[in-house]
């Protein structure tokens, strides 16, 4: 939370800052992943879809969603349909959130879900594990813009990423 008792996410403070003075009340938002950042991403778009992998997590939230989240469940299974529902989307967001499990294989599903001006906001980008979905992004036209520091709730340096293209709804 922050000094206003309002949730944020659990992305770096440097990323917060720079996204929330680009966020407009017009956007629409696709999440892996929720918890704080959902609430905090309802609360600046117009429409936001989170999908949940943890089924007791998603029990947990499912009564607190605003009226503007469309909140479900997915059961993990690497490669499955966690991240492969974005499919059923075409050129709907603006930006699509990466902050869930099974990430490289969600960004290779997301790309026909962006609209034009897209962007991926990727979370805990200091792992080398994703480098093959950071090499795919690159190779489909994006660029990358790294937001190092601390986070909500951790004391240690993390990144966060933002992927975007030449013209992009947060005018990088």
């Amino acid at each position: 939370m922050d000094r206003d008792g309002h949730p944020l996410p659990w992305l770096t403070y440097p990323a917060i800052s720079f996204i929330a003075e680009r966020i407009r009340s017009d956007m629409t938002v696709f999440e892996y992943g929720s918890g704080n950042s959902t609430f905090w991403w309802s609360e600046r778009v117009s429409s936001l879809i989170s999908c949940e992998h943890d089924l007791g997590w998603y029990n947990a939230l499912k009564e607190r969603m605003p009226a503007n989240v469309e909140y479900m469940y997915r059961e993990l299974e690497y490669g499955g349909e966690y991240c492969k529902v974005i499919g059923t989307y075409k050129d709907r967001f603006n930006v699509v959130v990466v902050d869930g499990r099974d990430r490289v294989n969600c960004v290779k599903h997301s790309l026909q879900a962006l609209k034009e001006d897209g962007v991926i906001i990727w979370d805990d980008a200091e792992r080398d594990s994703y480098q093959e979905g950071f090499s795919y992004l690159m190779e489909n036209g994006f660029r990358r813009l790294d937001f190092e520091g601390q986070a909500p709730m951790i004391n240690w340096s993390r990144l966060t990423s933002i992927f975007y293209r030449n013209y992009n709804c947060l005018g990088i």
